[in-house]
């Protein structure tokens, strides 16, 4: 029994285009920029967690100013580094503004 690869379907330069810019299903909508700067501007406020929908967390960071700082570098390395997620566990990956 010999396994088979079905053919690739074929795609148009205007739909790969469309599907590269658009978010995959398990990625977050939320901009990776806006997250990044609001991190590095507000993030001892927490201000990059409100953003992606972690409130309770955003909340903590309010109230001890990003962790006394640890909690907000730990936070912008993680955008930076592309393994910061949304509210509902989906990475936040594009650069786009959204």
């Amino acid at each position: 029994m010999g396994y088979t690869s079905a053919p690739a379907p074929e795609t148009s330069p205007s739909a790969t285009s469309a599907a590269q810019s658009a978010p995959s299903a398990g990625e977050s909508p939320k901009s990776r920029l806006v997250a990044f700067l609001l991190a590095f501007f507000l993030g001892y406020l927490g201000v990059q967690r409100f953003y992606v929908g972690k409130n309770g967390t955003g909340l903590l960071m309010l109230l001890t100013f990003g962790g006394v700082g640890v909690w907000w570098f730990i936070d912008w390395i993680m955008i930076l580094v592309g393994a910061f997620r949304d509210q509902e566990g989906r990475p936040v990956k594009s650069w786009d503004l959204k």
